[in-house]
């Protein structure tokens, strides 16, 4: 089966289908548009281009070498495998070839395996041109001592992550000196996943780089590559704090790509239950291991990764198919397993992966056919990006959308132009949020002292901190008109610039004591507590012990008909009130909370049935941090008149916050993982019906705030969606099953929202400081 023969198939809806197609999009073919290489390219470089079979380069890719030939700094925003790798590789490889370590260069990606497959490129390019002697080599924790050393004292190129630099290199910048004295171009790859907190302290990461290369008379020029952004002008000044110029007009030659919206059946219509979108596409995925199509599938979750990896590799074993050639790939597996898979794509002796978003950024795993997206990824930006990774030599290719139940996902299979007409995401930071910029300052004294008039970056706050930190955490000595570290510490130690634990978990196979893969502490209260089962390519392995004060699981392996799901509570205390608005039915508050979310119990499923076979206890430390939230509390009024005490009738109020939480993805344009929606029928603090949405970052990063000020949209969406929602009394499509929230459950719900809608708004001043 090929796949126009797949797609004609798809959209005939057949009753032993996986699903109904919904609504469909073709994005048509684009020709390439051409330029010749650039005079100033070194000639063995283009020789080497020529031994490749690249003759011109695309339009983009010549416009950005040109300016960064130029010593201009540049932002290139263009479609998934456009070859924006080429246009930075070209000038910074000439300026070596020229000027060998005089000119060295440094690239940031955000991953180990991205890092590593450029390296792999580059290493082939610098051959082709005779020049093996320059040194290109990735350094991260994986790199030998030996492989180290040799970057530090010749590396001409060296390729790293954000963290290696921020805890390896700037505190050891003594070590670094040729790096920093030659520095002459920084390219930081997948400028669009810095963001929010972790984009905030990169951007302060950068602003100690900057400050260490002038420190080494050193002025590189800036490339941000990125995925196609909205404001990736403006997110690339912010971080690089430099003008730069932006290189979007894609010239690159694009195949037909079909875009498919498949809904599951619905199996049960007077609640609106529909097959589960796992089990969908284990119906698409026996079909696709029966053709030539080479396919990836992304779940949503590590552990929806592993079930529906056994559910293909069952698939593969009754029809009689090799089961390697159906592979998983996901965060926490070890470097070399990636690395097999990766290469077992790239030849085509995998045929299938299923993988989480760690194969969203662009790492080269060949051509693919068919993408299948097992739920909406949650952003305009990241489906695209998946959506990228087919298609990638101009062939035909398609994009299978798989719905699940909830809100978010109907909603887009109502209006699918949402993915193509809506504006491309906006990526925001907040370099000068007063906790990153203080901790990186801090770094950045250890690294080298301050002048007293010594600016950071365009922080305006810079002598305030300092002052801070030499007068009261006194971590600084000012003298001599300069502000000296005089702590022992090594304050990058202590900086996460993702805000998250970094003291991962280390997952070991008890019998042999080999490690399987790491996990971070958040996540494994939820995912590898003891009797937990983990799924690792296909295979289940019991959680025997969870040492959680040496951060190490032990786990062996079984052979298990069910897989496990905790269930957690999440508590959620005010702290702090910053603005209030009232309307005619709630008041809108936005303020500060302490959220602490406790793993108690865990449930045993059965696979393909999804019966319940079995519960247990967990008993682990609950994670808490204090961060930013929006609370929108319904007044008396209307809490009488809908009977809302009643148990029944607030029930309904859970089935709205379910809904909120799949739709605030599409109006804050974050990921669906960033925001949380607390429901509660009786919140102690305001003593009413509340429905609270606060930022999952510990310490926030803006987020609440933009809901503060869009929620009356998002509010009237909700509203559209359980009108046209073809339901009786409630579904998970829109605030939920009746069977769970009650007969009533759609009726109530609906007059909640339509109530809240009402007019009548009054605006209040900000609250005086009291708590809630």
């Amino acid at each position: 089966m090929d796949l126009t023969q797949l797609v004609r198939r798809l959209r005939a809806n057949t009753d032993d289908g996986p699903g109904t197609v919904e609504a469909s999009h073709e994005v048509p073919p684009r020709p390439a548009r051409m330029q010749p290489f650039p005079e100033w390219l070194h000639p063995a470089l283009g020789d080497a281009m020529h031994s490749r079979g690249i003759q011109e380069l695309f339009a983009h890719q010549r416009e950005c070498a040109d300016l960064l030939h130029q010593g201009r700094d540049a932002v290139i925003a263009t479609a998934t495998a456009s070859g924006k790798s080429l246009a930075y590789h070209l000038p910074v490889l000439d300026a070596l070839i020229r000027d060998g370590l005089d000119a060295r260069g440094l690239y940031l990606y955000p991953t180990k395996a991205l890092a590593r497959d450029q390296m792999a490129d580059l290493e082939k390019l610098l051959e082709a041109t005779g020049r093996e002697d320059l040194t290109v080599a990735v350094y991260d924790g994986d790199t030998p001592p030996p492989i180290r050393q040799a970057l530090r004292e010749h590396g001409a190129l060296v390729l790293t992550n954000p963290h290696m630099l921020h805890q390896g290199i700037l505190p050891n910048h003594q070590k670094w000196q040729g790096l920093f004295t030659g520095l002459r171009f920084v390219v930081v790859d997948e400028l669009h996943t810095l963001s929010g907190i972790y984009g905030s302290h990169v951007a302060n990461v950068l602003r100690r780089l900057r400050r260490i290369c002038r420190h080494y008379g050193s002025d590189p020029v800036f490339c941000g590559a990125s995925a196609t952004i909205s404001n990736a002008g403006e997110h690339g000044r912010r971080l690089f704090e430099k003008p730069v110029q932006v290189v979007d007009q894609d010239g690159s030659p694009r195949g037909k790509k079909h875009f498919l919206f498949l809904n599951p059946q619905i199996v049960q219509p007077t609640s609106g239950m529909r097959v589960p979108a796992s089990e969908a596409a284990r119906q698409l995925g026996g079909v696709l291991l029966e053709s030539d199509l080479q396919s990836i599938f992304f779940a949503r979750s590590r552990n929806q990764t592993e079930v529906l990896l056994k559910y293909l590799r069952d698939e593969a074993r009754l029809k009689d198919i090799d089961q390697q050639r159906v592979a998983g790939y996901r965060g926490g597996y070890l470097p070399i397993l990636r690395r097999k898979i990766e290469k077992g794509l790239r030849e085509g002796e995998i045929r299938t992966v299923v993988s989480t978003n760690a194969l969203e950024l662009g790492v080269d795993i060949g051509s693919l056919d068919v993408c299948v997206l097992v739920g909406y990824p949650g952003t305009v930006s990241s489906t695209m990006q998946r959506a990228g990774r087919v298609g990638r030599r101009s062939q035909e290719s398609a994009v299978i959308v798989v719905a699940r139940s909830g809100a978010m996902d109907q909603y887009l299979m109502q209006h699918p132009g949402y993915l193509f007409d809506a504006p491309r995401d906006a990526v925001s930071i907040d370099p000068d949020n007063a906790i990153i910029l203080t901790n990186h300052i801090r770094c950045a004294a250890f690294e080298l002292p301050f002048d007293e008039d010594e600016a950071f970056g365009e922080a305006d706050e810079t002598r305030d901190v300092l002052e801070f930190l030499a007068h009261d955490l006194r971590v600084l000595v000012h003298q001599s008109g300069r502000f000296h570290y005089a702590e022992r510490t090594y304050p990058a130690e202590g900086v996460s610039l993702t805000a998250a634990d970094m003291d991962n978990v280390t997952i070991m196979d008890s019998e042999s004591r080999k490690i399987l893969a790491e996990i971070d502490r958040p996540s494994a209260i939820t995912e590898v507590y003891e009797g937990a089962i983990y799924g690792h390519q296909g295979d289940t392995w019991l959680v025997e012990r969870f040492d959680y004060d040496d951060r190490r699981v032990f786990v062996k392996q079984v052979d298990a008909d069910y897989y496990t799901e905790a269930d957690d509570e999440t508590e959620v205390k005010m702290l702090h009130l910053d603005e209030e608005r009232e309307f005619a039915n709630y008041t809108a508050h936005r303020g500060e909370v302490h959220v602490a979310t406790l793993a108690k119990a865990f449930k045993k499923i059965k696979y393909y049935t999804r019966e319940n076979v079995g519960i247990g206890e967990i008993n682990l430390p609950p994670e808490e941090f204090e961060t930013e939230a929006t609370a929108l509390v319904l007044r008396p009024e209307l809490v009488m008149r809908l009977g809302l005490r009643r148990g029944g009738e607030a029930a309904c109020l859970q089935g709205i916050g379910a809904l909120l939480q799949g739709l605030v993805p599409l109006f804050v344009r974050v990921d669906p993982g960033d925001v949380r929606v607390l429901a509660e029928a009786l919140n102690p603090h305001f003593e009413a019906p509340t429905l609270i949405l606060y930022d999952r970052i510990p310490d926030g990063v803006g987020l609440a705030e933009r809901i503060f000020r869009v929620h009356r949209e998002i509010l009237q969406a909700a509203t559209e969606l359980v009108e046209r929602c073809r339901c009786r009394s409630g579904c998970p499509s829109c605030v939920g099953p009746q069977a769970s929230l009650g007969q009533r459950s759609k009726a109530v719900a609906l007059t909640i929202l339509r109530s809240m809608l009402e007019e009548r708004e009054q605006v209040l001043p900000p609250h005086s400081e009291e708590a809630w």
